[in-house]
């Protein structure tokens, strides 16, 4: 079975904008032959770019869906063999529902126009 854990750093419902300041953290556990998805949300006390990549370490990561991430943590995260799609934008469902049909690709923005113009 074919199954990848994913780390997304969130702001309310969408990826955070940047990994740093994320304080709440969305993992889950993707299966694409069943098709299924588990989750947890974590919160953390505050954000915490070293707490951050620790949870994703300790959690054993496989990919790290983020908004802005510094060069540092990216490489940080690449040589502890974890995927980094970064520069994603959108609600962190959808993100998650188009990274577990392998279509999710860094940059990806997700908004619609409409959802954007409602705010």
């Amino acid at each position: 079975m074919r199954k990848k854990r994913v780390f997304i750093p969130l702001y309310k419902d969408e990826v955070a904008p940047r990994f740093d300041l994320a304080a709440e953290v969305l993992i889950a556990d993707v299966s694409f032959e069943e098709g299924g998805v588990v989750s947890e949300n974590i919160l953390l006390s505050q954000p915490s770019v070293n707490n951050l990549c620790d949870l994703a370490l300790q959690k054993e990561v496989d990919v790290v869906i983020c908004g802005g991430i510094e060069e540092q943590y990216y490489h940080f995260l690449r040589w502890k063999r974890m995927e980094v799609l970064d520069n994603v934008a959108g609600r962190a469902l959808s993100v998650l529902d188009r990274f577990s049909q392998g279509t999710l690709k860094a940059g990806d923005i997700l908004f619609s126009t409409e959802a954007v113009h409602a705010r």
